[in-house]
């Protein structure tokens, strides 16, 4: 039978909100999933050995209700804002939580940051206005911020990333398989990785990319207004189609760029490295591009 404890917090009776103390355990599935809901304050979530999710820290008194409860594989934790609180104002928790290492989290806030180490399980993390760091173990991950900072760590075999902020950086490191990453107005940053398929764009802001690309695998890169310095680490083998409307082209190794027209200030790169069997497609508008190999 599915254990559910729900602790109603009250609505605000007075002037001057507090905060109240959150210091709560239910059993929990070792591969199950944990939602987590938060409007504001910050969200901590490790993973432990233990088959349980444990609660501590503050919710404010102007929460309408803490939900902490089980159904079957999930486990919720949310905080539920009342209605005359529309826009979140006021309305803030901090959590530290602990989950199955196991366990498979989906995570939404909108103004909270989001910190998630040593947890093994596929993540959806989510915030408006917050940024995210956490680690993953071979295993899909998606995170997006609207405005906020995304650092995500790899620590285990092949997984699907999807990357996205509109307002903010980009870090992804040890991270291997394939990566979607966009951002709006921010750089991204993408080392210490192994891919069969990156896709990277920005508007506004540069990319670096030192990692490798594996045999068959695809790049394809695209700045409208920044730069792009790709440094690739081991064999590269791949046929390259670069361009740039308004920037340069630096390669150390393979051809050099050609001027796209007399007429105009682009340069175009296209050539064939080892067996050809990968791409690699690359577009600038207002950027230079910097490319090597290790």
């Amino acid at each position: 039978m599915n254990r559910i404890l729900v602790i109603a917090l009250g609505m605000l009776l007075a002037v001057g909100a507090g905060a109240r103390e959150v210091n709560e355990t239910i059993d929990a599935d070792r591969d199950g999933t944990v939602s987590v809901y938060n409007t504001s304050g910050s969200i901590e979530v490790s993973g432990w050995s233990r088959n349980e999710v444990e609660v501590t820290g503050t919710v404010g008194d102007d929460a309408e209700e803490f939900i902490f409860e089980r159904s079957g594989k999930t486990t919720t934790i949310k905080v539920k804002i009342p209605n005359r609180s529309r826009g979140h104002r006021d309305v803030s928790a901090n959590l530290v939580i602990r989950v199955p290492e196991g366990s498979s989290l989906d995570i939404a806030t909108v103004s909270a940051d989001i910190d998630v180490e040593d947890v093994k399980g596929e993540q959806e993390l989510q915030a408006v206005s917050g940024d995210i760091s956490t680690t993953v173990f071979g295993q899909d991950i998606s995170a997006e911020t609207v405005s906020g900072d995304l650092d995500v760590t790899g620590e285990g075999g092949d997984g699907e990333s999807r990357l996205t902020s509109v307002s903010g950086d980009i870090e992804a490191e040890g991270l291997v398989g394939e990566i979607d990453a966009e951002v709006v107005s921010g750089d991204i940053d993408i080392s210490r990785g192994s891919f069969e398929r990156a896709k990277v764009q920005t508007v506004n802001g540069d990319i670096t990319y030192i990692a490798a690309l594996r045999p068959g695998g695809r790049i394809d890169m695209e700045t409208v207004n920044g730069s792009i310095d790709i440094e690739f680490v081991g064999d590269v083998s791949a046929r390259f189609d670069i361009e740039t409307f308004n920037g340069r082209i630096k390669n150390c190794f393979g051809p050099k760029a050609e001027r796209v027209s007399k007429y105009a200030p682009g340069w175009e790169l296209s050539f064939t490295e080892g067996s050809g069997d990968g791409r690699v497609s690359i577009n600038t508008l207002n950027g230079n591009l910097d490319m090597c190999k290790e």
